[in-house]
């Protein structure tokens, strides 16, 4: 019985010793230290009509008639005609100008665009400098005092117990 006795004040001191041990702790989280990651990607095409000209180059073009007419003189921006009558024959001449004929032209442009998403939390942990308050000094020493006193009854219990067994072995 008195062995008994023994054992449970060795696990009681044990487990105040751990629970002294882990309450002296300064350390405060304010956040979870994990470290999340995540990514998205996102995919846009977009198709543009755009309207363009284009220049249809004409050739130069040479004619020649000759008729018993009156004279004549055509011209617009494309040609020149000429219309003589010499001896009671017409000389008709066409020339064309060379120029760029403008024409509209439709052509589609695609754009395809991919964005990737990438959001991560990153957890940093800063040390705020301060100094400990007159309670804190003292409950840090005591702290300190009790957990080198219940290791030394921690060692004294375990030799006594050692002890006791080997003196009821003899």
């Amino acid at each position: 019985m008195k062995k008994l006795l023994h054992l449970f004040s060795f696990f009681s001191l044990l487990v105040t010793a751990l629970v002294a041990a882990s309450s002296c702790g300064a350390v405060r989280h304010s956040c979870p230290s994990s470290q999340l990651d995540s990514t998205r990607v996102e995919v846009r095409t977009e198709v543009k009509t755009v309207h363009d000209t284009a220049f249809v180059e004409l050739p130069v073009i040479v004619e020649r008639i000759q008729t018993m007419d009156t004279t004549s003189t055509l011209e617009n921006r494309f040609a020149r005609s000429e219309a003589t009558v010499s001896g009671g024959i017409l000389h008709h001449s066409l020339e064309t100008k060379p120029a760029k004929l403008p024409a509209e032209v439709e052509h589609l442009i695609i754009f395809k665009d991919s964005l990737v998403y990438r959001d991560r939390v990153v957890t940093q942990t800063i040390e705020v400098p301060s100094k400990l308050t007159k309670w804190q000094q003292v409950r840090q020493t005591l702290g300190s005092i009790f957990l080198i006193l219940i290791v030394m009854a921690i060692l004294y219990l375990f030799l006594h117990f050692s002890n006791l067994l080997n003196l009821k072995r003899l």
